[in-house]
């Protein structure tokens, strides 16, 4: 039977609990145990999917085609263990749940309410598809106190008590606040959120404290008698330059021998940590800088890119560099010369996005990647823009563009309203819903001999994720490569270009997947490990 850790939040959000989660997942598996990690959501959404970036970050996708949580792409770089689709669960695929059975007639013609049913419901998540994983951990959004997580909580509560003894523990985060005019860290935050903690009766077994200040051993045992905990299990969760170097802080502090000491597991072996000491190394003795211009739509909040930003640092790993991030609203080309904002990059990354806000300045960028002999990667909407770029500029056929910026006589890019997913015809009408609807998930993909990714994969036939609505059209292939442009990349039945690059070009990749969702920093993506190479061979020509 699997043993169950929940981790949940109070005070303020933004507190790092998927960070925790990961952290921690990271350090039992260094341990030797097989860990689970599964994210719940409190918000009424089924799921992300048709969140803004602003509002929610960037949307993550496994493999199985699941519109996720940004804190799940933390769970599988951390732990390298693939997520799912039974990991990530919000309120409204709860109720949806519930609403169904009971149109079904499973109540039986009871009242339907929050509890048992609901709660009921979630627990059942919790459980499910849990494998052969002996530790599965539950991180709940949001803070403790918010009326959309009660049933969550009080679901927490009930498996509290249905499991035997010492299979389910709680880790709280919180809050400990330094005031400058006082001079004093606050331990009163604290003492109250675990306060509401305990009114819906739970009992915290560990605290994970977020201070940007060292909390003394004095404030610590102020923590503990106060909120009912052993002075070990108050955990000081201090500010890193580094997320990768949060497993090791976290060992030092004694988080992970304090789970296993509230689980009643004896600490068999210490965990191997040295390669997140190479990771860790790595950022921060590194041997070249290079700075790559990100132009895209949602520049203006870095969790709207996260999963890209961290396959850059990783592919700043595998080359002991530092990698620069400038990010650049595209939109900022179609008012300024593109000259001004990238004449000292050393790449060009234009990631993905939707809608037709912004596309202009990102055909610009292109336009100056290709001309300027700059190492060039399109990721999805990135790629689009490339296939765009090269019909107009170098194949002469100025009205070329997409269908998803409305009629055009030539449609490159296309609505996909058809497609195959393990040997079965997948449709989707074009003015159906948003939600789900997209091409999701892992799909397979056959490289081109003597092509540069096939070089970089050193395999035939590669499997990455996607997420888009359109499609570069495959009857535009010959002229594509009439003029340099060559198709690198296609589905198994040849019907759907998945990458392109441009003959000529020190490094121009466009790919209609997110080769970032599957990059880690013990195993740094290829195409993200040779953009960087090829970066920094650019900055040695500046």
């Amino acid at each position: 039977m699997a043993r169950y850790i929940f981790v949940t939040g109070g005070v303020v959000s933004s507190l790092g609990k998927g960070l925790t989660t990961a952290a921690l997942g990271a350090l039992l598996q260094a341990r030797g145990y097989k860990v689970r990690l599964r994210k719940f959501d409190p918000y009424l959404n089924i799921d992300p999917g048709t969140m803004s970036p602003y509002q929610h970050g960037e949307v993550y996708v496994t493999d199985d085609g699941a519109e996720t949580d940004l804190d799940l792409g933390h769970y599988e770089r951390f732990t390298g263990v693939p997520a799912r689709r039974s990991d990530t669960v919000t309120s409204g695929r709860v109720y949806s749940d519930v609403l169904q059975r009971e149109r079904r007639g499973d109540y039986l013609g009871g009242t339907v309410q929050v509890i048992p049913h609901v709660t009921d419901v979630i627990k059942e998540y919790i459980q499910a598809d849990t494998g052969d994983a002996d530790i599965v951990l539950c991180e709940v959004g949001g803070t403790v106190g918010d009326i959309e997580g009660l049933p969550f909580f009080e679901a927490m509560r009930q498996m509290a008590q249905e499991l035997p003894h010492r299979r389910a523990i709680l880790v709280h985060h919180t809050l400990v606040p330094y005031l400058k005019a006082a001079g004093e860290l606050k331990t009163k935050p604290t003492q109250h959120s675990v306060k509401e903690l305990r009114s819906i009766g739970l009992q915290p077994d560990i605290l994970v404290c977020r201070s940007e200040h060292p909390i003394p051993e004095g404030e610590r045992r102020k923590i503990a008698r106060f909120c009912n905990v052993r002075e070990s299990a108050v955990i000081p969760a201090l500010d890193v330059d580094t997320i990768y170097q949060v497993p090791i802080s976290y060992h030092d502090a004694g988080l992970d021998r304090e789970v296993l000491a509230a689980f009643g597991l004896a600490d068999r072996r210490g965990p191997d940590l040295d390669v997140w000491r190479r990771i860790v190394d790595g950022v921060r003795n590194p041997e070249g800088e290079v700075t790559i211009a990100v132009v895209g739509k949602y520049t203006g909040l870095a969790d709207a890119y996260k999963s890209l930003a961290e396959a850059l640092t990783h592919g700043g790993i595998a080359n002991r560099a530092r990698v620069d991030l400038d990010w650049i609203d595209s939109e900022i080309f179609e008012r300024e010369d593109a000259v001004a904002h990238l004449g000292s990059v050393h790449g060009i990354l234009v990631p993905g996005g939707f809608g037709e806000r912004g596309a202009e300045g990102k055909i610009l960028a292109v336009t100056f990647a290709r001309q300027h002999r700059i190492p060039y990667f399109g990721i999805c909407f990135g790629m689009q823009m490339a296939v765009i770029e090269a019909t107009r500029n170098l194949a002469g056929i100025e009205n070329a563009s997409s269908t998803e910026f409305g009629p055009c006589e030539n449609p490159v890019v296309g609505p996909m309203t058809e497609w195959t997913r393990e040997n079965r015809i997948e449709t989707r009408a074009a003015g159906g819903d948003l939600g789900g609807t997209m091409r999701l998930g892992a799909y397979d993909c056959d490289l081109v001999p003597d092509s540069r990714v096939r070089a970089i994969y050193g395999s035939d036939r590669i499997s990455e994720r996607h997420r888009h609505r359109y499609e570069v059209n495959i009857n535009y292939r010959t002229v594509l490569e009439g003029c340099g442009m060559t198709i690198a990349g296609l589905s198994p039945d040849g019907e759907l270009p998945e990458i392109v690059e441009l003959a000529g070009h020190p490094w121009f990749v466009g790919v209609q997947f997110h080769p970032e969702l599957k990059s880690k920093p013990f195993s740094p993506h290829p195409l993200f490990a040779s953009f960087i190479e090829a970066a920094i061979a650019q900055s040695r020509l500046v």
